[in-house]
């Protein structure tokens, strides 16, 4: 079986369109979507629309959560997402589920951790932002991602949120996050000031295959226009977007570090 996992869209419809392509000549068996699809100032209705079609299983993350809720509490991502949205696509985001079993229920798919769409599972939090070049996130150590999992019975367990392409391995079972197709870093607050870089602009995602030996995972990395993505959210006045999409680091931030 070959598995292709994408997660963290956001909206980036020329990145999805470029790893769409991609998939197209791995003759994949399946693809599975992880969530947080549209959130952000680049083409969410449109991306919404070319998911739709496609029919993959598909799990909610936060931001699919946030749009549908009260609209003056929103941030700006979410705010510009939930304008957009057309009753289908919102009736859409109220019927994904949180997790999904797939692979004969082999694959277990979660958002960020089985409990929670908000916390990352294979990367810790610090409150050390800044201090010695210090982001203030750092990989999970497996003691740390095992507390996460419990007792989760799974081969494979896939994850996204924190937008960083990971591998690992906790009790037998393989980890992975594909990392986010649409946008390849951020900044946030909690529950410390951190941020986060895939380290270049390319659309990351994740093909995963049953072998006799076990499961094996590829972390892929695919190019597209990510000028066209950077100019669009300055023209939407996000230039926070624009520069972690056109180089894949953190420039300008979307909150004020302390």
């Amino acid at each position: 079986m070959k598995l292709a996992v994408v997660s963290d869209i956001h909206g980036n419809l020329p990145a999805l369109e470029a790893v769409l392509a991609e998939i197209a000549r791995e003759g994949v068996d399946q693809v599975v979507n992880l969530g947080d699809i549209a959130s952000g100032p680049l083409w969410p209705a449109e991306t919404v629309a070319r998911l739709r079609v496609l029919g993959w299983p598909t799990i909610r993350g936060n931001h699919e959560r946030q749009v549908l809720g009260d609209r003056a509490v929103m941030g700006a991502s979410d705010a510009f997402t939930a304008d957009r949205l057309d009753g289908a696509a919102r009736a859409w985001f109220a019927g994904l589920p949180a997790t999904l079993r797939l692979a004969g229920g082999a694959v277990f798919a979660c958002h960020g951790t089985p409990a929670s769409d908000h916390d990352y599972l294979l990367e810790t939090v610090t409150p050390n932002w800044g201090l010695h070049g210090a982001l203030g996130a750092r990989a999970a150590t497996g003691a740390e991602v095992d507390a996460r999992l419990g007792d989760l019975a799974a081969e494979v367990v896939l994850c996204g949120h924190s937008h960083m392409p990971r591998v690992a391995w906790s009790a037998d079972r393989l980890v992975v996050n594909p990392g986010s197709l649409g946008l390849p870093g951020f900044d946030e607050t909690r529950p410390h000031f951190h941020v986060i870089e895939a380290g270049s602009p390319h659309a990351r995602w994740a093909l995963l295959a049953r072998t006799p030996a076990g499961w094996q995972a590829q972390l892929r990395c695919t190019p597209y226009d990510w000028t066209a993505a950077a100019r669009k959210a300055e023209a939407e006045g996000r230039g926070e977007w624009a520069d972690v999409l056109a180089t894949g680091r953190v420039g300008r931030t979307e909150d004020t570090p302390p």
